[in-house]
């Protein structure tokens, strides 16, 4: 498995040709074909009073930091690289000034009162500025990310995956902030519910003043909403509800949204394929961690190094070596650059070729039984119709006979030696046993109507020679 650094390493040098290349052509990140982004923490979203474009700032700066695999004081790069991954275009730096200025007074501020306790003094509280000292010289920006964050950026516990091909194609201070609040409810498909005045300062000071909700739905969220329909990876549509059953004020919005899977989404430029993304949703039930996980590390993992890994997992749980959680063998798998050898693939060819000639045999070998005993129960069908039309023709023998040669029938009978094994064997007395009772038994009767036509066949042989 690759390290992180060079897996880091690797995703800052993709996004690095990117630019030179879309650079050529004065393309915007917006519009890149490929994916650059980084796994964010969810403590992020929290970020308030900060417009779009300096939020779009500070995207930047934590995709280098997150990129970057050690940890410096100051980072460095080349300003050209720094705005085009905030989709800076424009030269007036005077302006961009005023956006660092306001990124750096952009805060997290995290607070929690220990289990207990109703005092606001024991409560815990840090406040954190997003940005540090930042400088530009000679074409290259240098910033400062406040230490206390690098490890939530660089290795984030409950994250969600943030492009910035995706956020720097926002222009709506709410869409952006709506986006940023939503997109790690993608696996649920809902929200909860949230109070509109909630929404209403998402993007802090920057955010709509309308208090009427009708003004508020008109100037600030249904633009919203179009626009993350339009730029992102996700289908958004809310739904509300009053504040109570009899009044008509709303007072609550809860979101629906949903992964796009067109050949325009985050999805498709992750999988490349969409078979392949169809295989690892459906067939492995892939969560949303684990395709952020694949979209942290893309510039590494390439189709053909997730295609090798599905097919070593796939041949894994044909071997039983699989007992839980394919999806995670998989993730592993992934991770760890597993494929087939030629020998396996060869061995694993024959093994199936050699299946399969089993199979033919075994199917031979029941084919072949089954037609011996179709053909030993049709034999057996023949004898017993045979016996069966016997039994009726000694019976029609014995009901045309006279009285004298129907006794003579039952003296024989009781006299032979089948007569004798059967009698005994009903446990009948031979020397009082009668012509009734040979004939009300069923056992013994079929056995005399077989006898007599046995005993009349010469009689017959003789009548029609």
């Amino acid at each position: 498995m690759p390290s992180a650094v060079s897996a880091s390493a690797t995703s800052r040098q993709m996004s690095l040709e990117l630019f030179e290349e879309m650079l050529s052509t004065d393309t915007p990140i917006h519009k890149a074909t490929k994916e650059i982004g980084y796994q964010r923490n969810n403590v992020f979203v929290d970020v308030t009073d900060v417009g779009v474009t300096a939020r779009r700032l500070l995207d930047a700066a934590h995709f280098i930091v997150a990129q970057e695999p050690t940890s410096p004081r100051y980072y460095d790069v080349e300003l050209s690289y720094f705005r085009w991954l905030m989709r800076y275009d424009s030269y007036n730096y005077k302006h961009l000034r005023a956006v660092v200025s306001e990124a750096q007074k952009a805060l997290i501020q995290v607070s929690a009162t220990p289990p207990g306790s109703d005092s606001q003094e024991n409560e815990k509280w840090i406040s954190v500025q997003l940005l540090g000292i930042v400088g530009i010289d000679n074409g290259r920006i240098t910033f400062e990310v406040p230490q206390p964050l690098i490890r939530h950026i660089k290795d984030p516990e409950k994250s969600h995956w943030l492009s910035l091909r995706i956020t720097s194609a926002f222009t709506l201070t709410y869409a952006r902030a709506i986006y940023d609040r939503v997109i790690g409810y993608v696996a649920d498909g809902i929200t909860d519910w949230f109070e509109v005045d909630v929404i209403r300062h998402w993007p802090g000071k920057a955010g709509g003043s309308a208090t009427v909700f009708k003004y508020f739905k008109r100037d600030s969220l249904e633009p919203a909403v179009k626009q993350i329909n339009e730029v992102s990876d996700i289908e958004l549509s809310y739904e509300t509800r009053t504040e109570s059953p009899t009044s008509k004020k709303i007072d609550r919005i809860r979101f629906r949204l949903s992964r796009k899977e067109g050949v325009n989404t985050i999805r498709a430029s992750l999988i490349g394929l969409k078979e392949t993304y169809t295989t690892l949703k459906n067939e492995f039930a892939f969560t949303e961690k684990q395709f952020s996980l694949i979209s942290q590390n893309r510039a590494n993992w390439s189709d053909e190094r997730i295609l090798d890994a599905i097919e070593y997992t796939r041949a894994k749980i044909d071997e039983a070596k699989v007992t839980k959680s394919p999806a995670g063998y998989l993730m592993k798998a992934i991770t760890e650059g597993y494929k087939l050898s030629e020998a396996e693939r060869r061995m694993k060819t024959i093994l199936g070729q050699k299946a399969k000639e089993a199979q033919a045999e075994a199917t031979s070998r029941l084919t072949a039984r089954s037609a011996v005993e179709a053909s030993s129960a049709a034999h057996e069908e023949d004898a017993k119709q045979r016996l069966a039309a016997e039994v009726r023709a000694g019976h029609d023998a014995f009901d045309r006979a006279d009285a004298r040669a129907k006794r003579d029938f039952m003296r024989a009978y009781i006299a032979s030696p089948s007569g004798k094994l059967a009698i005994k064997r009903l446990k009948f007395d031979i020397a009082t046993i009668s012509e009734a009772d040979v004939l009300a038994h069923a056992d013994l009767s079929f056995a005399f109507y077989h006898f007599v036509n046995l005993r009349n066949k010469p009689k017959a042989s003789r009548t029609v020679s």
